[in-house]
């Protein structure tokens, strides 16, 4: 696959705690460079970050971010302001211990009322699959389709895992048709972000393929 085209489904993502305005830049320069499809950042800094990229970049950033058990009012209001700050993708995460309890209404209103935040804006559902049994995989599969998601995601790339080739295999197979997959921790090679793509994957959430292209570059391959 061409790398252009793996660039096209990359959401150049930074969202580690001490990152700095001046490292935001770096990868909002590097995201319009190498034309991804957005660049994933920290809610703080959507606003300065929408003002600096005017408009040549999508802007995703995280809500819920990565633990998932905020109320549903907390992300709601999460959800508007970084949408009134400029974002135009959303990244959820749900409460994984409402998963555990059976919650499964509760999981899907949230859904629900988040997407109904977003408006036209995109919704990705982020289940942290390293924490969930294949059960409930398939359970949130369903739920994300029902309550009208725009995608499901594997991971924060804060807990214990990030994507599996076994996961986003499964998401194909039982999510609805309108519901897109991303793929995110621990991409780390060309060659996985390709396979990641065949499997199924729409997005891969990363900050590694664009280092390994710059690297590239850098040395002459």
């Amino acid at each position: 696959m061409d790398i252009k085209e793996i660039l096209k489904h990359v959401d150049h993502t930074l969202l580690l705690q001490p990152s700095t305005w001046e490292e935001i830049k770096q990868i909002c320069d590097d995201a319009v460079k190498y034309q991804t499809a957005s660049v994933c950042i920290p809610p703080s800094y959507v606003k300065q970050a929408s003002e600096y990229v005017q408009g040549k970049m999508a802007i995703c950033t995280v809500i819920g971010f990565p633990n998932g058990y905020m109320t549903t009012k907390t992300k709601e209001f999460e959800t508007k302001d970084a949408i009134a700050n400029g974002a135009s993708e959303i990244d959820m995460v749900i409460n994984i211990g409402w998963m555990k309890d059976k919650k499964y209404d509760l999981i899907e209103e949230e859904i629900r009322t988040l997407k109904t935040a977003c408006g036209e804006k995109i919704l990705k559902v982020i289940i942290e699959t390293c924490l969930l049994t294949e059960e409930e995989k398939i359970k949130m599969c369903e739920i994300v389709t029902r309550a009208g998601a725009d995608y499901i995601k594997t991971s924060t790339g804060f807990s214990t895992g990030g994507a599996t080739f076994d996961d986003v295999k499964l998401f194909a197979e039982h999510v609805g048709e309108k519901v897109k997959i991303k793929a995110a921790g621990g991409i780390s090679s060309l060659e996985d972000a390709e396979k990641f793509l065949s499997l199924g994957a729409d997005r891969l959430g990363t900050s590694r393929i664009i280092k390994i292209i710059k690297s590239e570059e850098a040395t002459g391959y």
